[in-house]
């Protein structure tokens, strides 16, 4: 059963149902990282990993209700695109990840 489908909200409740934030929150998630992905590794590489984050998504229990287990849906997608295109393929040189502030 998709994790997804088995959310039922509160019978007889006066709050209002948390998804259509939770939607907000998943397609800002979601489009950040095909962006970004598609900048740095191309369309057919943000196709996959988009592929990749919604497979997260059906694979956890409920619908992540913060920012921080939406970015972990993310990150393990992310993790997913570093194995498939490895080191060689970074746009960036290795010295501009440095955390150390540049000095001109």
């Amino acid at each position: 059963m998709n994790p997804v489908a088995r959310y039922n909200p509160l019978k007889n409740s006066n709050r209002p149902s948390p998804c259509p934030d939770l939607l907000t929150m998943a397609e800002r998630e979601l489009s950040a990282f095909f962006s970004v992905v598609t900048k740095l590794f191309g369309s057919e590489q943000a196709k996959l990993s988009a592929e990749d984050w919604m497979r997260e998504l059906i694979e956890i229990d409920g619908l992540p209700a913060s920012k921080r287990e939406w970015r972990l849906i993310t990150a393990k997608a992310s993790t997913r695109l570093a194995s498939r295109v490895g080191a060689s393929s970074l746009s960036l040189p290795l010295s501009s990840l440095s955390a150390e502030p540049q000095i001109a």
